[in-house]
């Protein structure tokens, strides 16, 4: 199979778990105990709620139509990147989500930059010093620092370099020095279990048979070396295509502690203050992310590896 065909037959499969994954988006905050209805009125500051407010806001917002119905009209207003507006501020919900969102990629890709970086450095070094002094210390300072809460460890950061040292500010993203902190904390957070991936599959491409041959040929360790990088790579294609979405769906600790204006900070707001149509939004476009990346990732590994076409 082609790489276009099996990019063909991704995209067809990914279609029915992404409107499952709208569905029960729509679901689950329709779920909430809490009328909509109610929430809206008293976010517009409304002091007496009756009964026949309640009906005329449903009515005005469309929410005493039936449920199929709401779904339906809701899922290709979202195709549009139309996902209503906030019960709060009423400015679309796409106007404070998208910044929000470019905000948290622009720190999101920064974070993967240096978590890649540092994953396959230590991975490398540690699988060509396996069991002696610098591996086991790596790993042990990396089994440590994982096991850090990443609130302690930004607390940690802050503490230390911005109001002992005062060296990077505190929170905003005004220049480079905003993402120093915020980039440590999440490459700590992750990098120690990406490296242990590399690590892992550079041992066991130290005792496969091509490396065996190439320095019985006598062929510079180095591009030895780089072979067995590139092999253990692809292992890894996978885990550094999901480290994406997973890093943009745990920077809440990390955004709000550094006021970081981006879609953790933004749901923190809509959650404390009931705002569905942000909610909605958010868990829907992280919900797409992981897909889309997810099917990304696959791409790349069939790709890399025609043997994997075949398995669809």
């Amino acid at each position: 199979m082609s790489v276009r065909s099996y990019i063909i037959r991704r995209f067809f499969i990914s279609l029915p778990l992404l409107v499952m994954i709208s569905f029960l988006t729509f679901v689950l905050v329709n779920l909430s105990p809490l009328d909509p209805a109610e929430v809206v009125l008293h976010a517009q500051g409304v002091p007496t709620i009756t009964d026949e407010l309640i009906a005329e806001t449903k009515g005005t917002l469309g929410m005493n139509q039936p449920f199929v119905i709401r779904y339906l009209n809701w899922f290709v207003s979202c195709l549009q990147f139309d996902f209503g507006h906030s019960y709060v501020t009423g400015k679309p919900v796409w106007s404070l989500l998208g910044p929000a969102l470019f905000n948290t990629l622009k720190l999101t890709l920064v974070s993967v930059m240096a978590i890649i970086a540092t994953s396959v450095v230590l991975g490398v070094i540690c699988a060509l010093r396996e069991g002696k002094v610098l591996d086991n210390s790596v790993r042990g300072i990396s089994f440590f620092l994982t096991s850090m809460p990443s609130y302690w460890l930004s607390a940690i950061m802050v503490w230390y370099f911005s109001v002992k040292l005062d060296l990077l500010p505190t929170s905003g993203m005004e220049s480079f020095k905003s993402y120093v902190l915020p980039v440590i904390v999440t490459t700590i957070n992750f990098a120690g279990v990406y490296f242990r991936i590399i690590r892992s599959s550079m041992i066991n491409n130290l005792n496969e048979d091509y490396v065996l041959y190439g320095r019985a040929c006598g062929l510079p360790e180095r591009k030895i070396t780089l072979h067995m990088v590139r092999n253990s790579l692809q292992v890894a294609i996978t885990v550094f295509g999901m480290a994406i979405p997973i890093i943009l769906g745990s920077t809440v600790v990390v955004e709000n502690i550094f006021a970081w204006p981006g879609l953790g900070t933004l749901s923190v707001k809509a959650i404390l203050t009931r705002d569905f149509p942000i909610i909605q939004a958010y868990v829907l476009v992280l919900a797409v992310t992981f897909v889309l990346f997810n099917t990304l990732s696959d791409i790349l590994n069939a790709a890399m590896n025609p043997k994997l076409r075949k398995d669809l």
